[in-house]
């Protein structure tokens, strides 16, 4: 198996990327091999700076890099050897089985619609965030900001994708999705999170428990937590907050630590052709390697067949 990384992604980057390229290929012991893709003058000399363990590292030289502030459409269409366009070219190519990066969220996304698009009968695919639950176990929050207006149906498909990956890479058998809304009652909310209440409560794929709120994110009420990537997004960086502010306080307590992006690494992608994960702007080492721990863990799981087959029927 073969996970790559955009080594020019991400504000610390190529020094994070490589440090975190290692840290991964240490974690996985031979089970996967980590593909750095990116400006050979930048990164070949970080790669034999590390020693054996750099030569282990796979390397793939892309000349142009898509910066944070560019137009994401017009950056991916525009630059066709950024290390982001390359990324995406090996994933369809299937050379690589799963494709992460720090760098340019929207040209991720563009990419991932242009390159390896959504898996038919997905209507638009959602990135997804992991949330902390007290039990120990983490559930799943999506959308986070792919999508900030959502039709009904929509919402219904996220219950369905962050479903599966509950149960196939989180490994957790049933999961329960819950329906973000302003009231545990049937009948709250606005008439789109009613209506799509009503597709999610007859939905025969999935184990829909009703409405959610803002309380329950990190009990057990629900894994799979529903909402347009507007909301999501408030939440995750609430939640992100939460992390820094018992920092600057100098509390450290085992479940606050887990809001700390780092613990988990990137938001994978849901609801396209194949798996790609998007990791925070300002990822470090530790970071970057989790999230390619996290790409093998999605491709080992083989989830993308699992969500094909969920929309074929």
């Amino acid at each position: 198996m073969k996970i790559a990384l955009d080594a020019m992604g991400g504000d610390f980057a190529p020094q994070a990327a490589v440090a975190g390229a290692l840290l991964a290929a240490e974690q996985l012991a031979g089970r996967a091999t980590i593909v750095l893709i990116g400006q050979e003058d930048a990164v070949r000399p970080l790669l034999q700076a590390a020693g054996p363990a750099g030569t282990a590292l796979e390397f793939v030289p892309a000349s142009q890099v898509i910066d944070m502030g560019e137009h994401p459409a017009k950056a991916f269409q525009q630059k066709q050897d950024s290390s982001i366009a390359v990324g995406y070219k090996m994933l369809l190519a299937g050379t690589v089985d799963a494709f992460c990066s720090a760098g340019n969220t929207g040209a991720m996304l563009v990419g991932a619609m242009l390159t390896v698009k959504a898996v038919p009968g997905v209507i638009r695919p959602a990135i997804a965030n992991f949330v902390p639950k007290l039990t120990g176990q983490f559930g799943i929050l999506l959308d986070v900001g792919a999508n900030a207006e959502c039709k009904p149906e929509m919402l219904e498909q996220f219950g369905e994708l962050g479903f599966l990956y509950a149960r196939y890479v989180l490994g957790i058998e049933q999961p329960k999705v819950g329906l973000v809304n302003l009231g545990e009652e049937e009948g709250k909310g606005t008439p789109i999170t009613q209506a799509a209440h009503q597709l999610l409560k007859v939905n025969p794929h999935i184990n829909f428990v009703g409405n959610v709120e803002g309380r329950d994110m990190f009990n057990e009420k629900a894994d799979v937590i529903v909402c347009d990537g507007f909301t999501g997004n408030i939440l995750l960086k609430m939640a992100e907050s939460i992390y820094e502010m018992m920092e600057e306080k100098h509390i450290h307590d085992p479940f606050f630590d887990k809001f700390n992006y780092e613990a988990v690494g990137g938001s994978p992608i849901l609801g396209i052709n194949d798996n790609a994960i998007i990791g925070h702007g300002r990822s470090t080492p530790l970071a970057i390697g989790n999230m390619l721990v996290q790409g093998f863990n999605m491709a080992d799981s083989g989830i993308v067949d699992q969500i094909k087959a969920t929309f074929k029927s």
